[in-house]
Protein backbone atom coordinates (compact mmCIF):
# COMPACT_ATOMS: atom_id res chain seq x y z
CA UNK A 1 0.00 0.00 0.00
CA UNK A 2 1.32 3.46 -0.88
CA UNK A 3 2.26 5.57 2.10
CA UNK A 4 -0.20 8.32 1.15
CA UNK A 5 -3.07 5.83 1.26
CA UNK A 6 -2.21 4.26 4.59
CA UNK A 7 -5.10 4.27 7.05
CA UNK A 8 -5.19 2.56 10.46
CA UNK A 9 -7.77 -0.21 10.80
CA UNK A 10 -9.67 0.28 14.05
CA UNK A 11 -11.54 -3.02 13.84
CA UNK A 12 -13.34 -3.29 17.22
CA UNK A 13 -12.84 -7.05 17.15
CA UNK A 14 -9.08 -6.61 16.59
CA UNK A 15 -9.04 -8.85 13.54
CA UNK A 16 -10.92 -11.75 15.16
CA UNK A 17 -13.13 -12.77 12.22
CA UNK A 18 -15.10 -15.49 14.08
CA UNK A 19 -15.89 -12.94 16.78
CA UNK A 20 -17.11 -10.46 14.16
CA UNK A 21 -19.41 -13.13 12.73
CA UNK A 22 -20.82 -13.94 16.17
CA UNK A 23 -21.42 -10.25 16.92
CA UNK A 24 -23.33 -9.95 13.65
CA UNK A 25 -25.54 -12.81 14.83
CA UNK A 26 -26.46 -10.72 17.87
CA UNK A 27 -27.56 -7.87 15.61
CA UNK A 28 -30.03 -10.13 13.78
CA UNK A 29 -31.27 -11.71 17.00
CA UNK A 30 -29.50 -15.09 16.84
CA UNK A 31 -27.68 -16.58 19.81
CA UNK A 32 -26.43 -19.80 18.20
CA UNK A 33 -23.31 -18.06 16.88
CA UNK A 34 -22.40 -17.06 20.43
CA UNK A 35 -22.63 -20.66 21.58
CA UNK A 36 -20.56 -21.94 18.68
CA UNK A 37 -17.84 -19.33 19.15
CA UNK A 38 -17.39 -19.84 22.89
CA UNK A 39 -17.50 -23.60 22.50
CA UNK A 40 -14.76 -23.42 19.86
CA UNK A 41 -12.65 -21.08 22.03
CA UNK A 42 -12.42 -23.69 24.76
CA UNK A 43 -9.89 -23.05 27.53
CA UNK A 44 -7.76 -20.52 25.68
CA UNK A 45 -8.37 -18.04 28.49
CA UNK A 46 -6.75 -15.09 26.73
CA UNK A 47 -8.92 -15.48 23.63
CA UNK A 48 -11.98 -16.35 25.73
CA UNK A 49 -11.61 -13.22 27.84
CA UNK A 50 -11.27 -11.02 24.77
CA UNK A 51 -14.24 -12.62 23.04
CA UNK A 52 -16.51 -12.55 26.08
CA UNK A 53 -15.67 -8.89 26.71
CA UNK A 54 -16.49 -7.90 23.13
CA UNK A 55 -19.60 -10.08 22.94
CA UNK A 56 -20.86 -8.50 26.16
CA UNK A 57 -20.73 -5.09 24.51
CA UNK A 58 -22.85 -6.41 21.64
CA UNK A 59 -25.29 -8.18 23.97
CA UNK A 60 -25.74 -5.28 26.39
CA UNK A 61 -28.35 -3.61 24.18
CA UNK A 62 -30.08 -6.81 23.11
CA UNK A 63 -31.82 -9.81 24.65
CA UNK A 64 -29.54 -12.35 22.95
CA UNK A 65 -27.93 -13.73 26.10
CA UNK A 66 -31.32 -13.95 27.88
CA UNK A 67 -32.77 -15.80 24.88
CA UNK A 68 -29.84 -18.20 24.96
CA UNK A 69 -30.32 -18.86 28.67
CA UNK A 70 -34.04 -19.40 28.18
CA UNK A 71 -33.21 -22.10 25.63
CA UNK A 72 -30.28 -23.57 27.59
CA UNK A 73 -30.57 -22.51 31.23
CA UNK A 74 -27.65 -24.69 32.32
CA UNK A 75 -25.21 -23.51 29.66
CA UNK A 76 -22.00 -22.52 31.43
CA UNK A 77 -20.89 -20.38 28.47
CA UNK A 78 -24.20 -18.51 28.51
CA UNK A 79 -23.85 -17.85 32.24
CA UNK A 80 -20.32 -16.50 31.75
CA UNK A 81 -21.50 -14.22 28.96
CA UNK A 82 -24.47 -13.04 31.01
CA UNK A 83 -22.11 -12.07 33.84
CA UNK A 84 -19.99 -10.00 31.47
CA UNK A 85 -23.09 -8.50 29.86
CA UNK A 86 -24.58 -7.47 33.21
CA UNK A 87 -21.23 -5.89 34.08
CA UNK A 88 -21.23 -3.96 30.80
CA UNK A 89 -24.80 -2.80 31.39
CA UNK A 90 -23.90 -1.55 34.85
CA UNK A 91 -21.01 0.48 33.43
CA UNK A 92 -23.30 1.88 30.73
CA UNK A 93 -25.65 3.10 33.46
CA UNK A 94 -22.73 4.68 35.29
CA UNK A 95 -21.56 6.47 32.13
CA UNK A 96 -25.08 7.78 31.52
CA UNK A 97 -25.37 8.96 35.13
CA UNK A 98 -22.08 10.85 34.91
CA UNK A 99 -18.83 10.86 36.84
CA UNK A 100 -19.35 10.71 40.59
CA UNK A 101 -23.08 9.93 40.40
CA UNK A 102 -23.80 6.51 41.93
CA UNK A 103 -26.14 4.07 40.23
CA UNK A 104 -28.64 1.89 42.04
CA UNK A 105 -26.89 -0.58 44.29
CA UNK A 106 -29.27 -3.34 43.23
CA UNK A 107 -27.93 -3.11 39.66
CA UNK A 108 -24.37 -3.62 40.88
CA UNK A 109 -25.48 -6.39 43.24
CA UNK A 110 -27.28 -8.10 40.34
CA UNK A 111 -24.12 -8.06 38.23
CA UNK A 112 -22.06 -9.40 41.14
CA UNK A 113 -24.55 -12.23 41.64
CA UNK A 114 -24.38 -13.07 37.93
CA UNK A 115 -20.57 -13.22 38.16
CA UNK A 116 -20.63 -15.51 41.20
CA UNK A 117 -23.21 -17.77 39.53
CA UNK A 118 -21.02 -18.05 36.44
CA UNK A 119 -17.93 -18.73 38.55
CA UNK A 120 -19.74 -21.59 40.25
CA UNK A 121 -20.91 -22.99 36.90
CA UNK A 122 -17.39 -23.04 35.40
CA UNK A 123 -14.97 -23.50 38.32
CA UNK A 124 -11.82 -23.48 36.17
CA UNK A 125 -12.66 -20.32 34.19
CA UNK A 126 -11.00 -17.01 35.22
CA UNK A 127 -13.39 -14.94 33.09
CA UNK A 128 -16.22 -14.47 35.65
CA UNK A 129 -13.67 -13.31 38.22
CA UNK A 130 -12.44 -10.65 35.78
CA UNK A 131 -16.03 -9.40 35.42
CA UNK A 132 -16.46 -9.47 39.19
CA UNK A 133 -13.36 -7.38 39.91
CA UNK A 134 -14.41 -4.98 37.16
CA UNK A 135 -17.93 -4.34 38.46
CA UNK A 136 -16.62 -3.91 42.03
CA UNK A 137 -15.34 -0.49 40.95
CA UNK A 138 -18.92 0.76 40.69
CA UNK A 139 -19.64 0.51 44.42
CA UNK A 140 -19.23 4.10 45.67
CA UNK A 141 -16.78 3.00 48.37
CA UNK A 142 -15.47 -0.05 46.54
CA UNK A 143 -15.49 -3.39 48.35
CA UNK A 144 -13.72 -4.56 51.49
CA UNK A 145 -10.04 -5.12 50.91
CA UNK A 146 -10.34 -8.72 52.13
CA UNK A 147 -13.12 -9.34 49.61
CA UNK A 148 -11.17 -7.90 46.71
CA UNK A 149 -8.13 -9.93 47.79
CA UNK A 150 -10.21 -13.11 47.84
CA UNK A 151 -11.59 -12.46 44.36
CA UNK A 152 -8.10 -11.67 43.10
CA UNK A 153 -6.75 -14.89 44.60
CA UNK A 154 -9.46 -16.86 42.80
CA UNK A 155 -8.55 -15.24 39.47
CA UNK A 156 -4.80 -15.52 40.02
CA UNK A 157 -5.08 -19.20 40.92
CA UNK A 158 -6.82 -19.93 37.63
CA UNK A 159 -4.65 -17.80 35.33
CA UNK A 160 -1.72 -16.10 37.09
CA UNK A 161 -0.58 -14.03 34.09
CA UNK A 162 -3.99 -12.92 32.85
CA UNK A 163 -3.48 -9.39 31.49
CA UNK A 164 -7.13 -8.34 31.50
CA UNK A 165 -7.54 -9.50 35.10
CA UNK A 166 -4.47 -7.55 36.18
CA UNK A 167 -5.73 -4.53 34.27
CA UNK A 168 -9.05 -4.57 36.11
CA UNK A 169 -7.26 -4.61 39.46
CA UNK A 170 -5.03 -1.78 38.25
CA UNK A 171 -8.12 0.29 37.38
CA UNK A 172 -9.60 -0.45 40.80
CA UNK A 173 -6.43 0.75 42.55
CA UNK A 174 -6.18 3.90 40.40
CA UNK A 175 -6.84 7.37 41.78
CA UNK A 176 -9.84 7.68 39.43
CA UNK A 177 -11.51 4.87 41.36
CA UNK A 178 -10.57 3.54 44.81
CA UNK A 179 -6.82 3.97 45.18
CA UNK A 180 -3.90 6.27 44.50
CA UNK A 181 -1.25 6.69 41.83
CA UNK A 182 1.25 5.09 44.18
CA UNK A 183 -0.88 2.04 44.92
CA UNK A 184 -1.59 1.58 41.21
CA UNK A 185 2.06 1.81 40.17
CA UNK A 186 3.12 -0.52 42.99
CA UNK A 187 0.66 -3.15 41.76
CA UNK A 188 1.79 -2.74 38.15
CA UNK A 189 5.50 -2.96 38.98
CA UNK A 190 5.04 -5.93 41.31
CA UNK A 191 3.14 -7.84 38.62
CA UNK A 192 5.70 -6.91 35.97
CA UNK A 193 8.53 -7.97 38.25
CA UNK A 194 7.33 -11.55 38.67
CA UNK A 195 6.21 -12.07 35.07
CA UNK A 196 8.26 -14.59 33.08
CA UNK A 197 10.20 -13.38 30.04
CA UNK A 198 7.93 -12.96 27.03
CA UNK A 199 4.84 -12.34 29.16
CA UNK A 200 2.99 -9.08 28.40
CA UNK A 201 2.42 -8.11 32.05
CA UNK A 202 5.22 -5.48 32.06
CA UNK A 203 2.93 -3.35 29.87
CA UNK A 204 0.83 -2.76 33.01
CA UNK A 205 3.27 0.04 33.85
CA UNK A 206 2.33 1.76 30.59
CA UNK A 207 -1.36 1.27 31.38
CA UNK A 208 -0.73 2.87 34.77
CA UNK A 209 0.85 5.88 33.08
CA UNK A 210 -2.22 6.18 30.85
CA UNK A 211 -4.46 6.05 33.94
CA UNK A 212 -2.42 8.76 35.65
CA UNK A 213 -2.73 10.91 32.53
CA UNK A 214 -6.50 10.38 32.39
CA UNK A 215 -6.77 11.49 36.02
CA UNK A 216 -4.81 14.65 35.25
CA UNK A 217 -6.87 15.25 32.12
CA UNK A 218 -10.10 14.98 34.12
CA UNK A 219 -8.74 17.49 36.64
CA UNK A 220 -7.84 19.83 33.78
CA UNK A 221 -11.35 19.44 32.29
CA UNK A 222 -9.93 17.91 29.12
CA UNK A 223 -7.31 20.59 28.48
CA UNK A 224 -4.34 18.58 27.18
CA UNK A 225 -2.18 21.70 27.13
CA UNK A 226 -2.65 22.14 30.87
CA UNK A 227 -1.60 18.55 31.57
CA UNK A 228 1.68 18.80 29.66
CA UNK A 229 2.03 15.94 27.19
CA UNK A 230 5.79 15.83 26.97
CA UNK A 231 6.61 15.90 30.65
CA UNK A 232 4.18 13.11 31.45
CA UNK A 233 5.37 10.68 28.77
CA UNK A 234 9.08 11.35 28.27
CA UNK A 235 10.67 11.88 31.68
CA UNK A 236 13.49 9.51 32.59
CA UNK A 237 11.25 7.06 34.45
CA UNK A 238 8.74 6.81 31.61
CA UNK A 239 11.50 6.25 29.07
CA UNK A 240 13.14 3.55 31.19
CA UNK A 241 9.82 1.83 31.79
CA UNK A 242 8.96 1.70 28.09
CA UNK A 243 12.39 0.34 27.20
CA UNK A 244 12.18 -2.28 29.96
CA UNK A 245 8.75 -3.46 28.81
CA UNK A 246 10.04 -3.79 25.26
CA UNK A 247 13.01 -5.87 26.42
CA UNK A 248 11.16 -8.13 28.86
CA UNK A 249 8.02 -8.64 26.77
CA UNK A 250 8.55 -8.13 23.04
CA UNK A 251 12.25 -8.98 23.12
CA UNK A 252 11.48 -12.38 24.63
CA UNK A 253 8.06 -12.97 23.05
CA UNK A 254 7.76 -16.10 20.89
CA UNK A 255 7.69 -15.24 17.18
CA UNK A 256 4.31 -15.00 15.54
CA UNK A 257 1.58 -12.54 14.64
CA UNK A 258 -0.05 -10.30 17.23
CA UNK A 259 -3.20 -12.01 18.49
CA UNK A 260 -6.48 -10.10 18.76
CA UNK A 261 -6.20 -10.21 22.55
CA UNK A 262 -2.68 -8.71 22.40
CA UNK A 263 -3.50 -5.88 20.02
CA UNK A 264 -4.53 -3.32 22.65
CA UNK A 265 -1.42 -4.10 24.72
CA UNK A 266 0.94 -3.65 21.76
CA UNK A 267 -0.78 -0.36 20.89
CA UNK A 268 -0.30 0.77 24.49
CA UNK A 269 3.43 0.10 24.33
CA UNK A 270 3.72 1.65 20.86
CA UNK A 271 1.99 4.80 22.13
CA UNK A 272 4.36 4.95 25.10
CA UNK A 273 7.45 4.44 22.92
CA UNK A 274 6.38 7.16 20.49
CA UNK A 275 5.79 9.74 23.20
CA UNK A 276 8.90 8.66 25.14
CA UNK A 277 11.04 9.45 22.09
CA UNK A 278 12.34 5.91 21.62
CA UNK A 279 12.42 5.89 17.81
CA UNK A 280 13.88 2.42 17.23
CA UNK A 281 11.41 0.74 19.56
CA UNK A 282 8.46 2.81 18.37
CA UNK A 283 9.22 2.12 14.70
CA UNK A 284 9.57 -1.62 15.33
CA UNK A 285 6.23 -1.73 17.15
CA UNK A 286 4.44 0.26 14.45
CA UNK A 287 5.81 -2.16 11.86
CA UNK A 288 4.57 -5.09 13.92
CA UNK A 289 1.12 -3.53 14.08
CA UNK A 290 0.84 -2.64 10.40
CA UNK A 291 -2.65 -1.23 9.83
CA UNK A 292 -4.10 -2.88 12.95
CA UNK A 293 -4.83 -0.37 15.68
CA UNK A 294 -6.95 0.29 18.75
CA UNK A 295 -8.33 3.74 19.50
CA UNK A 296 -7.07 3.72 23.07
CA UNK A 297 -4.69 4.90 24.38
CA UNK A 298 -4.09 7.11 21.30
CA UNK A 299 -7.44 8.87 21.82
CA UNK A 300 -6.27 10.35 25.13
CA UNK A 301 -3.50 12.34 23.46
CA UNK A 302 -5.33 13.43 20.29
CA UNK A 303 -6.97 12.00 17.22
CA UNK A 304 -5.90 8.32 17.02
CA UNK A 305 -5.57 8.07 13.24
CA UNK A 306 -3.74 11.38 12.91
CA UNK A 307 -1.26 10.43 15.63
CA UNK A 308 -0.48 7.04 14.14
CA UNK A 309 -0.01 8.57 10.69
CA UNK A 310 2.22 11.30 12.14
CA UNK A 311 4.47 8.89 14.04
CA UNK A 312 4.75 6.51 11.09
CA UNK A 313 5.77 9.44 8.88
CA UNK A 314 8.27 10.86 11.38
CA UNK A 315 9.80 7.44 12.08
CA UNK A 316 9.98 6.43 8.42
CA UNK A 317 7.71 3.43 8.82
CA UNK A 318 6.56 2.34 5.35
Amino acid sequence: MARGRFAPDFDPDCGDAPLTSARQDVVIGRWQGLRALLRATGTDWEARGHRVRMLAQACADSSAVETWLAAEPRSADALVLRAATETTRAFQLAITAGRGVPIERRRIDSAVLACLTAAEAVPEDPTPWISLISVARLYPAGVRRTELARWWDELHRRDPYNVEGHLQVLHYYSARWHGTHGLMYDFARDAAGVAPAGCPLPVLVQYARVEEYRYALDAAHGDRGAVGLGHHWNHDGAVSDARRTWQRWIGARPPGPITPAELRDVNCLAHAACWADLPDIAAALLRMLGRRATRTPWSYTGDPAQQILRWRRELGVG
